[in-house]
């Protein structure tokens, strides 16, 4: 490897400078994570799948001749997890799910396949919760991740693999889903910036569905430039999903722009009861930060936040149900043989193949939307929905943004919450209305509790992503927490 190698905690930008100065090659530095995978993963299980030598550098090699033609763009060799939710040609693709151990996709996902042609680096796929569902990364069927700040500490979830990469330095950015704070929360616990779009914005094609009308694939990074140029690079109209807007948005567009005279608002009702001191005290400092940049800060109320746990918890359980009703064991993936009939071997495929908190969201979406009891819950649940988007609307005429603690709660013990299923929720209590609503929403870094990492969410009215990125980096550049985990 050369003298001028970048070190796997650069960002991308730092990287792609390099490249072009003629200080690295995409080759050594895809080989220097490949290391560092090596190294630390055992500590971190942060990969369920690592791409072999030879396929790094084919990947590599390839970027390093766009570079030299002069062809290169934001994501040429930049080292990149999946998370294994979202489809690989031909890259085993398992959601964390012993009823996909093995699957195999012929496919891939939009954002994949757009990361490819940009001539960026798949390292991997990303641990993560099964089928995207948990807060903590204990419900992955192969193990859970560590979150490199701490040997006993979760690092958030689902998309607990990806966030845990980044921050321990075997990935420069990864891929993450975010249904109801699965990008967002674990960026906060270990430290990075996650961010995700407005609803439609990046293409679900190729996403192993939770809740359809909540999921929403974004970047994790080390900084908000780096999401930035990620989503330019992943989003766009897609004719493989009818849900992708015909938008042209450059997120970077408003980066460089100062805040001073933005309104921004601080919800009460998300400074919640159990909020930790050291995270109150954390986000305390970042509005004072936020302040000192000329933005106007005010108390508002959206007192609909109280009920966005309960539709959520009703909305995607019954999303859930249905989209996992195709895991049957015929058309792919595990599948109990041996059974009297089919109905019995199906059976017998999902008793085995799920996991306990899978199948408690499939039951409890199975029930909401039973009949007799679709009005009262399914039916109700989105009628709040629209409420809780009407509040928000409201709060933007107002506010250019509104913010608050990404989450309650630094990294908490590994098992401290797995015997209390409503404690885990509230884990995303900041992070899930943000989904309901479909809006943009990033978590940077603001600090440290208790030597842990503490996020800040900015949030920003539909298609207001420019506006949420602006004050992120604006924040991110004044603040400068460049937090970095100790040495695994």
């Amino acid at each position: 490897m050369t003298e001028t190698l970048p070190e796997t905690h650069a960002s991308a930008r730092e990287m792609r400078a390099k490249y072009e100065s003629g200080q690295a090659t995409v080759r050594d530095t895809a080989l220097a994570h490949l290391e560092r995978i090596q190294k630390v993963d055992k500590h971190t299980h942060a990969f369920l799948t690592v791409l072999d030598e030879n396929q790094i550098v084919a990947q590599a090699d390839a970027a390093d001749e766009m570079i030299r033609a002069g062809q290169a763009s934001a994501m040429t060799g930049i080292p990149f997890l999946i998370k294994d939710n979202i489809s690989t040609d031909g890259v085993r693709t398992t959601a964390a799910s012993k009823i996909l151990d093995g699957y195999v996709p012929p496919f891939d996902a939009t954002v994949v396949s757009r990361l490819k042609k940009a001539g960026a680096i798949i390292l991997g796929k990303g641990n993560l919760d099964e089928f995207a569902m948990g807060s903590s990364n204990e419900n992955s069927a192969f193990g859970a991740v560590i979150n490199p700040w701490g040997k006993n500490r979760v690092p958030g979830g689902s998309s607990g693999g990806a966030a845990a990469a980044v921050a321990a330095g075997e990935a420069a950015i990864a891929l993450g889903s975010d249904t109801g704070g699965s990008i967002r929360q674990p960026a906060s616990l270990c430290g990075v910036v996650g961010f995700k779009p407005t609803y439609g914005t990046v293409s679900r094609y190729g996403l192993i569905a939770f809740g359809s009308s909540l999921d929403q694939i974004g970047p994790i990074a080390r900084t908000v430039a780096d999401c930035a140029d990620t989503a330019n690079a992943i989003s766009g109209r897609d004719s493989f999903d009818s849900t992708s807007l015909e938008l042209d948005l450059d997120f970077t567009e408003y980066l460089d722009r100062d805040i001073d005279g933005m309104r921004i608002g601080i919800p009460r009702e998300y400074l919640v009861e159990g909020i930790e001191p050291g995270v109150r005290s954390a986000f305390d400092a970042s509005i004072a930060v936020l302040e000192s940049l000329g933005a106007v800060v005010e108390e508002t109320s959206l007192p609909l936040t109280d009920h966005a746990l309960a539709v959520y918890y009703i909305i995607a359980p019954s999303e859930a149900s249905a989209n996992l009703s195709r895991f049957d064991g015929v058309k792919y993936g595990m599948s109990v043989d041996g059974e009297p009939n089919a109905r019995e071997s199906i059976e017998a495929t999902r008793g085995n193949g799920f996991g306990p908190e899978v199948k408690r969201r499939i039951l409890i979406g199975t029930y909401a939307l039973s009949a007799g009891y679709y009005d009262a819950y399914y039916k109700k649940a989105q009628q709040v929905r629209t409420l809780i988007r009407r509040e928000f609307q409201d709060a933007f005429q107002k506010f250019d943004a509104l913010v608050m603690p990404t989450s309650p709660t630094v990294a908490f013990e590994i098992g401290e919450k797995t015997q209390d299923p409503f404690q885990m929720y509230l884990s995303d209590v900041c992070t899930i209305p943000v989904n309901i609503a479909g809006l943009p929403g990033i978590s940077v870094p603001c600090g440290l509790s208790e030597g842990l990492p503490v996020g800040l969410q900015i949030v920003a009215p539909q298609l207001g992503d420019r506006t949420a990125l602006q004050i992120a980096h604006a924040y991110e550049q004044s603040a400068n927490w460049k937090l970095t985990p100790p040495e695994l």
